[in-house]
């Protein structure tokens, strides 16, 4: 039993396996050796480990030091009576917290999805009976039958297989169903050229086979998955992060500026109680409480914009980290391709033709290569594509807009295939109707079929299969005019190669005729035929994702196919998509790393040839999990797309998990961030767009609204060392930064994508949050702030006007400012004009109702009692817009010098510019 463990039953003949876990291949288990062994296994069930209950979730949420701060000044306003004050805070809270935690009660449920998927019935033989059992009482030594339409049980070592197909896509990325028999393979092989293994959770879709279970619920390949994404990490996004940092800098500002102020008040012999008091309005202005509101809206609008294109996002930060991407690692069926065989190239009657179209739809042409006759015309190509309608057992059927295929998909591409040559398949099998039939098995490695006709005509015998076996049962060939000539072996082998060199699966056709009295077939009829020629096929890459990964490419963002298909195969696509330009860019690198390479490669050495290499073939689970890591230890910000249960490890590691909506297993879509609806990576990079924009007005919303807080700790702490009346009090710092951040700040996630958005290169992801660049200008609006806010206010005390009344004056002045420079962050680079002053109407909207709540807050007599208040003049008003208006034209100016500054500096003063600006994009931060 200990050599269970090691996983290499695949290299020892069945009976050798059998005596090594101690089973009747012919009988199965008895019951006493079933009881001993299900005690000592268990069950054949995945354990799914639990997780923290609902009030740790909850309670998580408060687990950032920008709430801490929040929490603490609720506290102290509520000590002080300040009811308003306090309920407003721990409001903003309140809805902060529970958004998180709606938003991570719905994730990490793929455990749960794994165990569901081994959950089935299944045939077992024991004690020389044949039942059916759940499949949970499984136990390694187990006899299991297998047919048509069953899930596979659990790990099986077949040692009896007749024409068994099993589809194993979801766990090694296989795009057709593989071929399966008991012969023992190399120690080496790896995962996915392992004949003689059936795996847990996979599904046969032809044929039958009997095989002893050797591994049962956690020891299983799937449960090997299942222990991998239950240890791998949870990626904290960029966004995240960087507000993390950004929160704990903000935390020690404000508690130095308030230790400062109080301090200061106190030793110039102010009362304790006042400094105190000043203290909590500094901290108060200091917060920016509408930040977590507005991030997590703004995270929403950018979830419902990529929702109308084709993305669900499961955890709002994703929409974030998809802007920031830096790297998009994709597998290939499905996503990259169509997921459909479809035949490209035809070669019969010494002449290659080329298939347009994609998929099983009739859609598409065949067209010679060079000069040449058409394939109507060519005999041999038109009875290759005869011989492929005939010698099937498949049938398209049409399903809305999509054609899709009931059968075996390289069937589906030949029927397909021709009816783009005019053939109909119902007529065509009418006139020759199938008498009788050789099916597919995997020593014989064809399938044969005969068909009759007209009363005392010769019957029709049809043959398909790999090259070599038709080769070897042909004794001449069919030329393009209809004519028999001697075959040529050696040349049609040519051509196979060059076929199968772009990554085509190539099946051989050829026919003969029997007499009219034949009505059934044997493996010794087929011999002395005629050879008819190749139709080559492969599942072709998506047309939208030819363009969308050049667009990537374009933005700066490598992609990397990471696929468990053929090298070869993964090879051919990645050339048509574009990937060998990046994969050789690397130097000396190979363009594909298959999964024997990746076994020899160290995880430092890794790190690097991730990050060279674009095409990974082959890859099993836990190389997917280690490219993954190893990009992520380069500094990537990393976007992994998948559908299988193989894919769930890297899915949850990666920076930004991605499911297939249609194609995909329950188990990588609990594992994902984002799952797409249409399957296509096109609209990854639609997504990618979406999420460049929502960090631009996240970026947007921060450098508008820090300078307000900046501005009324600024103004605190003037009064305190200048020894004069607040200017501004707590009640009325809450309601500036909440209605602003409400009214104005939040139209800022309405604005639209700004021109050039996929040009730029990919943020750095260790970057801070805002740059030089934009930290200044922060500080330039701030000190407006100070000058305009603080002058306000002593000049109304100087026109006699009562305490009140000049701190409605400053209010207005904060409001004010911030209403003008709200325009200015419409674009971090550009103006507003070159934008379109009208593109963003919520803002028109916004600033409306903001001006109508800062009358309300001037002239209401119950605004003026509970936010202490007063109505003003109108002298006031025209040095409160004179404020505004010096704030937007200064900003603009510094806007203008430094896009001059960075043209001269990219560029040259004397140089013309052509092209995008990304010096501009890069200023942006």
């Amino acid at each position: 039993m200990e050599l269970l463990a090691e996983r290499r039953l695949h290299q020892l003949p069945a009976e050798e396996v059998a005596a090594l876990l101690d089973t009747n291949l012919e009988k199965g288990l008895d019951l006493f050796a079933i009881q001993a062994r299900q005690q000592s296994f268990g069950p054949n069930a995945i354990e799914v480990k639990g997780g923290h209950g609902a009030l740790f979730t909850f309670l998580v949420q408060f687990h950032q030091p920008l709430i801490y701060i929040l929490l603490v000044a609720a506290g102290i306003t509520a000590a002080l009576h300040e009811w308003v004050d306090s309920g407003v805070i721990l409001s903003v809270v309140l809805v902060n917290a529970t958004i998180g935690f709606l938003q991570e009660s719905r994730a990490a449920k793929a455990l749960e999805a794994l165990a569901r998927m081994t959950v089935t019935e299944t045939r077992v033989l024991r004690s020389g009976e044949m039942s059916r059992i759940p499949s949970v009482e499984l136990v390694p030594g187990d006899v299991v039958v297998l047919q048509s339409g069953d899930k596979v049980p659990a790990d099986i070592r077949l040692f009896r297989s007749r024409d068994l197909q099993i589809d194993e896509s979801t766990l090694t990325g296989e795009s057709v169903p593989v071929n399966k028999a008991p012969e023992p393979m190399p120690a080496e092989a790896p995962l996915a050229e392992l004949r003689n293994l059936a795996f847990s959770s996979t599904l046969v879709t032809y044929g039958q086979g009997r095989g002893v279970v050797y591994a049962t619920g956690g020891k299983t390949e799937v449960g090997r998955i299942s222990e991998m994404v239950s240890t791998a990490d949870s990626i904290e996004t960029p966004l995240t992060r960087k507000m993390t940092r950004f929160s704990r800098v903000l935390l020690i500002v404000i508690l130095g500026l308030a230790a400062i102020t109080f301090s200061v008040g106190v030793l110039r012999g102010e009362s304790a109680f006042d400094m105190f008091m000043a203290a909590v309005a500094l901290a108060v202005g200091a917060i920016p409480e509408g930040l977590p509101a507005a991030v997590t809206i703004t995270l929403a609008i950018g979830v419902n914009r990529m929702a109308r294109r084709r993305a669900i996002v499961r955890k709002l930060p994703a929409v974030e980290t998809l802007g920031g991407t830096t790297t998009i690692c994709s597998d290939k069926t499905g996503t990259l391709t169509v997921n459909q065989m479809t035949v490209r190239e035809i070669e019969a009657g010494g002449q290659r033709f080329q298939v347009t179209g994609s998929g099983y739809s009739p859609e598409g042409a065949i067209g010679s290569v060079g000069e040449g006759r058409s394939v109507i015309k060519n005999t041999a190509a038109s009875d290759c594509l005869r011989a492929g309608l005939l010698c099937n057992d498949s049938t398209l059927v049409r399903d809305g807009g999509r054609w899709d295929v009931v059968g075996d998909p390289t069937e589906g591409a030949l029927l397909a295939s021709a009816s783009k040559a005019g053939m109909d398949a119902k007529q065509t099998h009418e006139q020759h109707p199938v008498l009788d039939m050789i099916p597919f098995e995997s020593q014989h490695q064809y399938m044969a079929t005969l068909h009759g006709g007209r009363d005392h005509l010769p019957r029709l015998l049809c043959l398909k299969g790999a090259a070599e076996v038709v080769l070897s049962r042909c004794s001449s060939a069919l030329g393009a005019d209809g004519k028999t000539v001697p075959l040529e072996p050696a040349a049609v082998l040519r051509q196979l190669e060059s076929m199968a060199s772009q990554g085509q699966r190539v099946l051989a056709f050829a026919r003969c005729e029997k007499p009219p009295t034949t009505h059934v077939i044997t493996d010794a009829d087929v011999a002395n035929l005629t050879f008819l020629g190749l139709q080559g096929m492969i599942d072709p890459p998506r047309e939208e994702a030819v363009r969308a990964v050049r667009a990537c490419q374009d933005a700066g963002i490598h992609v990397k196919m990471i696929t468990g298909d053929h090298p070869a195969t993964a090879l051919a696509i990645a050339k048509m998509l574009g990937l060998d330009r990046a994969a050789s860019a690397g130097g000396r690198e190979p363009l594909v790393v298959t999964s024997r390479d990746l076994e020899a490669i160290d995880d430092h050495a890794l790190i690097g040839i991730a990050d060279r290499v674009a095409v990974f073939a082959r890859a099993t689970p836990e190389q997917k999990l280690r490219l993954v890591r190893a990009l992520q230890a380069n500094g990537r910000v990393v976007a992994m797309t998948g559908d299988g249960v193989n894919d769930a490890p890297a899915l949850k590691q990666a920076d930004i998990g991605i499911a297939m909506g249609n194609g995909g297993t329950e188990v990588a879509k609990e594992s994902a961030d984002m799952i797409l609806t249409d399957d296509n990576f096109a609209t990854i990079e639609a997504a990618v767009e979406e999420g460049r924009g929502v960090f631009d007005n996240l970026s947007k919303f921060i450098v508008w609204t820090l300078p307000t807080n900046m501005g009324e700790g600024l103004v605190i702490l003037a009064a305190v060392l200048a020894g004069v009346t607040l200017p501004l009090l707590p009640v009325q710092i809450l309601w500036i930064n909440m209605t602003t951040a409400v009214l104005l700040g939040l139209m800022l996630a309405f604005e639209p994508k700004e021109p050039g958005l996929m040009l730029r290169p990919p943020r750095n992801p260790r970057a801070p949050l805002l740059d030089a660049p934009l930290v200044l200008r922060t500080c330039i609006v701030g000190l407006i702030l100070l000058a305009g806010a603080f002058g306000s206010f002593r000049w109304a005390l100087g026109q006699g006007l009562g305490d009140a009344a000049a701190r409605t004056v400053a209010v207005n002045v904060f409001v004010t400012v911030e209403l003008f420079y709200l325009f200015n962050c419409r674009s971090l680079t550009q103006s507003m004009f070159a934008l379109g002053v009208f593109s963003n109407r919520w803002i028109l909207i916004g600033v409306g109702g903001m001006v109508a709540f800062q009358l309300a807050f001037t002239y209401s007599p119950l605004m003026n009692h509970m936010l202490h208040s007063a109505p003003i003049g109108w002298d006031a008003w025209w040095r409160i817009l004179l404020t505004g208006a010096a704030a937007y034209a200064i900003v603009g100016a510094e806007k203008w010098l430094r896009r001059l500054w960075t043209t001269r500096r990219t560029q040259g003063p004397l140089l013309p510019r052509h092209g995008t600006d990304h010096g501009a994009a890069r200023g942006a931060g």
